[in-house]
């Protein structure tokens, strides 16, 4: 399918539904990448989900793309711009918003799926807005509570379903990070399934296997 002009570029893989609004899932990328890295997984997943890769909007030299910009400072160490973070979350839900619209989407079943970067941004616009999203599927990533807008705490997740994944030997982000994540998903009372796999940075065929078996029982 054409992509319409809309405010991030994307690629996009239709449903095979000939009626009624399909449910449709957005990809995330990580650091570095751009829209083609996890559209490589559409063939594989369900045929009834409208697809939508994105690329960030902040071009990185000499190619790829972030979300936000992470810096090495001699005094601070490595660091992320939690502001530009903010900004992409916003980017993001103004976007799912506008292809809703463009594409005739059911903005009632609202998938994200991210990947390093792309998880950390996907988990800040479910926990920010989780009237707006069904399911996250989250690859190695972590939550970054200043990135979240609002009190966590007082917000309703109960139609909110997230599938959690990291590689045991992630020398990027380290497991210890994303081993947080099911207690704090836990104390917020969002439904989610946390799992770990032999691997680093990366998303191992049974990883995609388990997450594309949880994504077929919630859609």
């Amino acid at each position: 399918m054409t992509t319409a002009q809309l405010s991030l570029t994307h690629l996009i893989r239709p449903s095979v539904l000939k009626e009624g609004k399909p449910p449709v899932l957005f990809m995330f990328h990580g650091y570095g990448s751009n829209e083609e890295d996890l559209f490589s997984f559409a063939p594989e997943l369900p045929e009834e989900l409208c697809i939508i890769s994105v690329r960030a909007p902040y071009p990185l030299e000499p190619y790829g793309h972030a979300w936000y910009a992470i810096n090495f400072d001699a005094d601070k160490g490595k660091w992320s711009d939690d502001e530009q973070a903010k900004e992409s979350r916003e980017k993001i839900v103004s976007f799912i918003d506008e292809a809703c619209d463009t594409y005739g989407l059911d903005s009632q079943r609202i998938t994200l799926l991210g990947f390093s970067q792309g998880t950390i941004l996907s988990y800040a616009v479910a926990l920010s807005y989780p009237e707006k999203i069904k399911n996250v599927v989250a690859l190695s990533g972590y939550i970054n509570e200043n990135i979240i807008s609002g009190d966590p705490s007082k917000k309703d997740f109960g139609s909110l379903r997230i599938y959690a994944s990291h590689g045991q030997v992630d020398q990027v982000i380290p497991p210890a990070w994303a081993q947080k994540i099911p207690e704090t998903l836990s104390a917020l009372g969002v439904e989610h399934v946390y799992e770990e796999f032999p691997v680093g940075h990366g998303v191992a065929p049974q990883n995609f296997y388990s997450f594309n078996k949880w994504l077929q029982d919630k859609i």
